[in-house]
């Protein structure tokens, strides 16, 4: 499969989109999408503003935790670790999102 299929096939059209936000009750939401609409290009704003924060907040715990740097105190340990689970968790529902949004190889030679 060509980049640009792939692009498509991960642009929506596979069933309901995972989107990268929760119900109140924290249940997992799904958008009915061709992957063009208004609630699909907020969504993929949304994880694009969820990996970038990853990133930065990655960089921010190598940094506070290399050699020779300041202690921090438990309670910003904590509060590190917390952030951490929030992205990890956030980077990981991006991932299923779009995972899910590729065809499996077997359809995409059956359709090719």
């Amino acid at each position: 499969m060509r980049r640009r299929e792939l692009y498509d096939a991960a642009s929506g059209g596979g069933g309901p989109r995972l989107l990268p936000w929760t119900s109140p009750e924290g249940k997992p939401c799904y958008l009915s999408t061709d992957g063009r609409g208004y609630l699909s290009t907020l969504a993929d704003s949304i994880e694009t503003v969820q990996l970038s924060m990853g990133q930065e907040l990655l960089a921010y715990a190598r940094d506070a935790t290399a050699p020779g740097t300041k202690t921090l105190s438990a309670s910003e340990y904590r509060w590190l670790a917390c952030r951490l689970a929030e992205a990890l968790a956030d980077a990981l529902r991006v991932a299923e999102s779009r995972g899910q949004r590729i065809p499996d190889q077997e359809e995409a030679t059956e359709d090719a």
